[in-house]
């Protein structure tokens, strides 16, 4: 007996229309969520000068968002898991918009580090959440879609981002800025506690008691996907953190530019998310069985990233703008299918925790690579630390291809959800 034979997300079931009012709801928290996280990045030339910091400084300040989001994913895919997704991902969203608003009494860079570590400690739960939705309401054909389209919210609220926040900094305050992206959480809390559920059919599943960390951790899936996001995930926090800095820097960029030009990657990551995610359903379609399918499209991506090497070679910044958004494209469809492995291959009432546990490798790796890349960029520029970022991608990708295993249900996972199913 398999449960996916009894519950509409089945392949072999109509799954519901609802299923994407569902995932719209974790589109636009994704987009809120990098609202609340890229208004720093916009403001940063601004604080920096009024604060004085150098680019070591604001590195331990990226480091200290990297670290409680570090801790925050082991747990809140955990929470998510044991309350359910409707009430973890309301709360979630309460915390980081409470830590978003929080940002306007900044006085310095100790203070601008604490509420950078509790902006991480809330934020961290949106990507959990985000995967739990898809695996309690699209099938296996569907799910590197799905999470494309609530994925495409980071590059969507990454291209909102530097024209809406230099236009509030620069009309009212960097502290307007921070307060009005906050108070756009509760917005949308208050709409998902009304409208959200989890289906019927998958309830007893979801709800069905899941196993510790430690065992889902001692699996090679696991492992290795938690190692490749040591490798992968930075490079994006990079671009994010550093992209708006970098424009300053080298190219001698003031906030209007930056708000005029910084969104420009983020389009072409949007595609990448939308791209990544069909062209995976696309090949599912036409016979190829699903774990390949998602590993090829990884390792088609994964090549698309190394275009952060030319990015730093030329000289032209619009040239420069052009291969970071092939970079950030490359991310996203890679990420678009990465966000599908969990459900591929365990239990609904485990996926948060496995997403979330992978992803303090994620969070590992973006506090080490911030915190390098300022002593990087203030000994040697930016050349070395761009030269990585199109490496790294493919150490992940290796991993993924070469070590991680067939994507597929795990037997022991499935039989323990049968048994503990009430």
């Amino acid at each position: 007996m398999e449960l996916s034979t009894t519950h509409p997300t089945s392949d072999t079931a109509r799954p519901s229309r609802l299923r994407w009012v569902m995932i719209s709801f974790a589109l636009v928290a994704t987009i809120i969520n990098y609202l609340d996280r890229q208004t720093l990045s916009v403001v940063a030339p601004a604080l920096r000068e009024e604060f004085k910091m150098s680019n070591e400084a604001y590195g331990y300040v990226l480091s200290a968002f990297m670290l409680a989001y570090t801790v925050s994913n082991g747990v809140s895919g955990l929470l998510l898991d044991r309350l359910g997704t409707r009430l973890g991902y309301a709360l979630c969203m309460a915390w980081w918009s409470t830590a978003g608003i929080l940002h306007a009494l900044v006085t310095g860079p100790w203070s601008l580090a604490g509420f950078r570590f509790l902006l991480g400690m809330g934020e961290a739960g949106n990507w959990p959440a985000g995967v739990k939705v898809v695996a309690e309401w699209f099938p296996a054909r569907e799910r590197a879609l799905a999470a494309g389209i609530f994925n495409s919210g980071a590059a969507i609220g990454a291209i909102i981002a530097p024209p809406l926040v230099a236009w509030l900094a620069l009309r009212f305050s960097w502290q307007t800025a921070f307060i009005v992206v906050g108070l756009t959480g509760y917005v949308w809390l208050a709409v998902w506690w009304l409208v959200y559920r989890t289906p019927a059919t998958v309830q007893a599943e979801v709800t069905a008691r899941s196993v510790t960390p430690w065992r889902l951790l001692r699996t090679r899936f696991l492992g290795v996907l938690t190692l490749s996001k040591v490798f992968l995930d930075p490079v994006w926090y990079f671009y994010i953190f550093w992209f708006p800095q970098y424009l300053k820097s080298v190219h001698g960029f003031d906030l209007a530019k930056i708000g005029m030009t910084a969104w420009i990657p983020f389009v072409t990551a949007d595609l990448g998310n939308l791209v990544g995610g069909w062209l995976t359903g696309r090949l599912i379609r036409n016979g190829m069985p699903s774990s390949r399918a998602r590993k090829t499209v990884v390792a088609i991506f994964a090549l698309l990233m190394t275009s952060a090497i030319p990015a730093i070679l030329v000289t032209n910044v619009w040239a420069s703008v052009a291969w970071i958004s092939v970079a950030t494209f490359g991310y996203t469809g890679y990420n678009s299918n990465a966000l599908a492995f969990p459900p591929d291959v365990f239990p609904k009432n485990m996926v948060a925790s496995a997403w979330g546990l992978a992803s303090m490798g994620s969070g590992f790796g973006g506090m080490l690579f911030s915190w390098l890349s300022g002593r990087v960029i203030d000994q040697y520029g930016y050349t070395p630390v761009f030269i990585a970022c199109g490496i790294m991608p493919l150490i992940a990708a290796s991993l993924v291809l070469f070590v991680m295993g067939p994507l597929r249900p795990l037997p022991e996972f499935r039989s323990q959800n049968l048994k503990e199913t009430p």
